[in-house]
């Protein structure tokens, strides 16, 4: 009995556009990144969003925002991280399961790496803001539940490149407001952190099949050689 292989994390209809999406993406964390290396202040495309004071969200908005934030600390992200891994498992989908962790690891950790090597701070020295960590996360988690509906339902490339890119957009945006209103980020903290997620999460799906494929294909080599 042959067993069927389980689908890609990253449907091969969306491969060509979001590879090609993934590496602008990279460009534009670099370019942001070399532009505001070292910096402790908003540049000239920050002020065209917010004063530099910023943090002036009221309820019932500040509300939202701080639930928003919430999501991105360690406490909400883990929260919304294990109830994915857990549907994943339940739906019997455990490669999903693994592109969740390891997307988000990925993410996050890409993300770190860039704060420190970019050293943009703001709110006074060591409080290191690009890109942002929040908008990273929260813009991750939706590609990649964007990615697993577009292979569960079928979608062809339009249609499923549409699903995710509006997906991490509507999280990105959500997330990056709440950052910029409450005075975490600026706005260009958020386009780096929205492009960092952008950048890393189709690498790391791709990864995550061919990792799985070739662990399937050994396994299956192994039991050619046990029935000979």
């Amino acid at each position: 009995m042959t067993r069927r292989p389980a689908p890609a994390v990253l449907p091969p209809s969306l491969r060509p556009w979001l590879g090609l999406i993934a590496a602008l993406a990279a460009l534009v964390v670099v370019v942001i990144g070399v532009l505001y290396a070292g910096h402790s202040e908003p540049g000239r495309v920050d002020r065209w969003f917010v004063s530099p004071t910023a943090d002036s969200v009221r309820p019932p908005w500040r509300r939202v925002a701080l639930f928003l934030d919430f999501l991105g600390n360690p406490a909400g992200s883990v929260m919304l991280v294990v109830a994915l891994v857990g549907g994943c498992l339940l739906l019997r989908r455990p490669r999903a399961a693994v592109l969740v962790v390891a997307g988000v690891v990925v993410t996050v950790g890409t993300a770190t790496l860039l704060k420190h090597l970019v050293g943009r701070t703001i709110h006074g020295p060591g409080n290191l803001s690009y890109p942002s960590g929040h908008t990273a996360f929260l813009t991750a988690l939706a590609l990649m539940v964007a990615m697993l509906a577009t292979g569960r339902l079928g979608l062809g490339r339009t249609a499923g490149t549409s699903l995710v890119l509006g997906a991490g957009l509507v999280a990105g945006a959500a997330m990056g407001w709440a950052q910029v209103a409450l005075g975490a980020h600026y706005p260009t903290d958020v386009l780096g952190g929205w492009c960092t997620a952008l950048a890393v999460i189709p690498a790391t799906a791709w990864l995550v099949d061919r990792t799985a494929d070739r662990l399937v294909d050994g396994m299956a080599d192994a039991g050619r050689l046990e029935r000979r």
